[in-house]
């Protein structure tokens, strides 16, 4: 039996995540985060995307591009959400270090568009990093796709969205001052900082600031007295 399956991209993303530092963990966590799949021929055609209109959530099937090609999986995982220390099996987990790097995303269908004569389909609830080669797509069905009798597990329910975020008089004005450009700015960044992106070991160091990159700005926040304080954006 061949065991050597070729999978051509039909698509790229183009997302508000530059970088993988602050990309939720799973979709829907942020409602503001967009993109948008970019296709590629022969997939840019409105023929292959006939009646998408008619669902609200599509399933999409990456790549896990920016991990090495070359790095070997490992049977066990340790998933964030235990902590980063307890091991399961990668097939038990949605590590991205995986056999064959696939992923899965399902997120919100927001419409065929026209851009600068590329045919892209707008997605939104996004996990979903910029330059993300796209394998297929599918329409989500709620009738199988959601059973009721599911079980998740110790990730049964979301992440709790638990550090408050505000905003230093800087970070106000230069919102302000962006606003027409990036309207959906400020719930984009107090959802992506609600869910705490920071690595699990660097959470006890009070001193340490981040930057994380949302579309061409770069966002610098740190995180005091168990608040994240979003000190100032600046241009990429």
């Amino acid at each position: 039996m061949n065991s050597d399956y070729g999978v051509t991209p039909i698509g790229t993303v183009r997302s508000c995540f530059p970088d993988k530092f602050g990309v939720p963990r799973q979709p829907s966590l942020c409602p503001h985060a967009r993109g948008e799949v970019v296709l590629s021929s022969p997939w840019n055609t409105e023929e292959a995307f006939r009646g998408i209109e008619d669902f609200s959530h599509v399933w999409i099937s990456f790549l896990f591009h920016q991990v090495p090609a070359d790095q070997a999986p490992s049977a066990l995982v340790r998933p964030p959400r235990l902590g980063g220390n307890t091991r399961v099996g990668v097939f038990a987990s949605r590590s991205p270090f995986r056999p064959n790097r696939l992923g899965l995303s399902l997120v919100r269908n927001q419409g065929l568009t026209r851009r600068h004569g590329e045919l892209c389909l707008a997605i939104s609830e996004i996990d979903l990093v910029d330059g993300t080669p796209v394998l297929d797509i599918k329409p989500f069905l709620p009738w199988c796709d959601a059973p009721e009798a599911a079980t998740g597990a110790w990730a049964n329910e979301p992440p709790a969205a638990t550090l408050p975020v505000r905003f230093s008089p800087q970070a106000e004005h230069r919102l302000q001052q962006i606003q027409w450009d990036y309207p959906e700015l400020r719930d984009l960044i107090r959802e992506v900082l609600n869910q705490d992106p920071r690595p699990a070991y660097h959470r006890d160091d009070p001193e340490r600031r981040y930057a994380l990159r949302l579309y061409d700005l770069d966002v610098h926040w740190l995180v005091a007295n168990g608040t994240c304080v979003v000190e100032r954006l600046e241009k990429a």
